[in-house]
C-alpha cells in the first residue's frame, strides 16, 4: 500500500510540473489570439483564443484532480480516489461542447449576415503559426509524461493541445483565404474550429462516462490477459474475466481452473503466481482477484446444495456406526465436483492385526459410505 501511495505522489508531482508549463503557455497564447484577432478583425482567430484558454481551464481541472485521486483509500472511498479524475474529464468534456456550440453559432450568424464579416490583418496570420508551433511542443511534451505514467487524464490533455495546434492550421487557412477576397473562409474557419472542439469534448466525456459505468478492458487487452494467465503453471483454463477502471488504475477479477485434487495452499500459491505474471505486464493494475476454480462451474451442476464439512462427517459417521463399524477412518477427504462429492477414505493400518482385515474394513466403509446421496465415488487408502 506505501508503494502504491508513493507511486500515486510522484505522478502528482510529475503531473503538476507539466500541466503548468502547459498553463502558462496556454494563457499567453489565448490572451495574444483573442487580442491581436480583436485588433486585426479575425473571428476565427479569436475562436481559437477562447479555445486556448479553454485548455487553461482544463489544466486547472488536470492539476486538482490529480491531487484528489492522490489521496489515500479510506472507508467512503475503499478503492481510492482515482475516480476523480474521470468526474473531472467529464466536466471537462462538457464544458468544451458548451463553448465550442456558442463559437459555431457566432460564426454561422456572421456568415448570414455579410455585413458582419471583415477582412483580418496579415498579423493575425503569424500568431496563429506561432500558435501551431507552441501547442505542437506543449503536445509532445505532455505526452511523453503521459506515456511514462500510463495517465489518460494527462493523454487527454495533450490532445486537447495538439487540438489546439490543429485549430490554429485551419485558422491560418481561413485567414489566408480572407487576405486573398474570400472574406466567408474566416467564419467558415470558425465553424470548422467549433466542430473540431466538439469532437474532442465528446470524446473526453464519452470516454470517462464509459469508464463511470464500469466498461471493461477492449478485447485486445483481454485477450492478453488470457494469454499471459494461461502460461501460468498449474492452470488448466481462464474464464469470468472481468475488468474495470479506476482513474488510471485496472482492477480485475477471474477465474482460473486448476487440477481438482491439489492441495487448497498449493491452488492458492498458482493464485499468486497469476496475480504476479499479470503484474509483471500490466503497470498499472492495481488489483486482481483471482478465483480458484476445480472445475467449470459455468458448466457444471451447481454445488450450493451440497453439506459443508462438518455435516457431511457427521453423515457418514452416522451410517458407518449403524452398521456396527468399530474403526471409523482417520481422515477424509472431500473433492467437491460434478454436481456430488467424490469421497477420499484414509485408515491407519496399524489399527489391524493383518494387512487384509484393514483392506476389508475399507472395502466395507466405501460401501457404506455410497449410502449417501450426495457421495458420488468412494476411494480408500492405507496410512502406514
Amino acid at each position: 500500500m506505501k508503494l502504491q501511495q508513493d507511486k500515486k505522489r510522484l505522478e502528482y508531482h510529475a503531473i503538476r510540473r507539466v500541466t503548468l508549463v502547459g498553463a502558462a503557455l496556454d494563457l499567453l497564447l489565448g490572451v495574444a489570439k483573442i487580442l491581436f484577432g480583436w485588433t486585426g478583425h479575425s473571428q476565427s482567430l479569436i475562436a481559437d483564443g477562447v479555445h486556448s484558454l479553454s485548455d487553461l481551464f482544463t489544466d486547472v481541472i488536470v492539476l486538482w484532480a490529480a491531487k484528489a485521486s492522490e489521496h489515500e483509500a479510506d472507508s467512503d472511498h475503499p478503492y481510492g480516489h482515482g475516480r476523480f479524475q474521470t468526474a473531472a474529464t467529464v466536466f471537462l468534456g462538457m464544458s468544451l461542447i458548451v463553448v465550442a456550440i456558442g463559437i459555431g453559432y457566432d460564426a454561422i450568424s456572421r456568415l448570414f449576415n455579410p455585413a458582419q464579416l471583415e477582412k483580418p490583418a496579415a498579423i493575425t496570420l503569424w500568431v496563429a503559426l506561432i500558435s501551431v508551433l507552441t501547442k505542437e511542443a506543449i503536445y509532445h511534451y505532455t505526452m511523453r509524461t503521459a506515456r511514462k505514467l500510463r495517465s489518460n487524464l494527462l493523454k487527454a490533455n495533450a490532445w486537447h493541445s495538439r487540438s489546439d495546434a490543429m485549430s490554429s492550421i485551419v485558422v491560418m487557412v481561413g485567414i489566408v483565404g480572407t487576405l486573398y477576397g474570400l472574406v466567408y473562409l474566416d467564419a467558415i474557419a470558425a465553424v470548422i474550429v467549433a466542430a473540431m472542439i466538439i469532437h474532442v469534448g465528446w470524446k473526453l466525456a464519452w470516454d470517462s462516462l464509459c469508464e463511470l459505468v464500469d466498461t471493461g478492458l477492449d478485447d485486445d487487452e483481454l485477450k492478453k490477459f488470457r494469454d499471459i494467465m494461461r502460461t501460468v503453471d498449474g492452470v488448466t483454463d481462464v474464464h469470468e474475466l472481468r475488468t474495470r477502471h479506476m482513474g488510471d488504475d485496472i482492477y480485475a477479477d477471474v477465474h482460473i481452473h486448476v487440477n481438482p485434487t491439489i492441495s487448497v495452499s498449493e491452488g492458492h500459491r498458482i493464485g499468486d503466481g497469476v496475480e504476479q505474471a499479470l503484474s509483471n505486464e500490466f503497470d498499472n493494475l492495481t488489483d486482481v482477484i483471482v478465483h480458484i476454480d476445480p472445475e467449470d462451474d459455468q458448466k457444471k451442476a451447481p454445488l450450493s446444495d451440497l453439506p459443508l464439512r462438518d455435516e457431511m462427517v457427521s453423515e457418514l459417521t452416522n451410517i458407518w456406526e449403524a452398521a456396527n463399524q468399530t474403526v471409523l477412518p482417520d481422515k477424509l477427504v472431500l473433492h467437491y465436483l460434478a454436481g456430488g462429492i467424490q469421497l477420499e477414505i484414509k485408515i491407519d493400518a496399524k489399527l489391524f492385526d493383518t494387512l487384509e482385515e484393514a483392506k476389508q474394513t475399507g472395502q466395507q466403509l466405501c460401501e457404506l459410505a455410497m449410502q449417501s446421496r450426495y457421495v458420488n465415488t468412494v476411494e480408500f487408502n492405507l496410512r502406514f
